[in-house]
């Protein structure tokens, strides 16, 4: 599902205009990337948690040569799907 598909799909569930659900999922957008930016974890309950983590320096090597690179540290963002996400994935039957 991309963003348009979406999108369409809220107004749809929510019976309200499409435009009103792009200009939401805009603000919430904005408003991670934010907090994101100062640090701040983002929670919405049984969804999911947005949190910026840091990632060390370490020694990494390369596939095609062997040769072994530094990797320097780096801030990463982590995504965690709340209870609601983790029962629906754990509902559907394995192929």
């Amino acid at each position: 599902m991309n963003k348009a598909e979406l999108v369409s799909a809220i107004a749809k569930r929510a019976d309200v205009p499409a435009s009103t659900v792009d200009s939401v999922l805009a603000g919430l957008q904005e408003e991670l990337v934010d907090a994101i930016t100062r640090g701040e974890k983002v929670a919405v309950s049984g969804l999911l948690t947005v949190e910026r983590t840091q990632r060390s320096a370490r020694t990494g090597r390369n596939p095609q040569t062997g040769e072994s690179i530094e990797i320097a540290a780096a801030n990463t963002v982590k995504v965690t799907a709340g209870s609601n996400l983790k029962k629906a994935a754990s509902s559907v039957p394995v192929k």
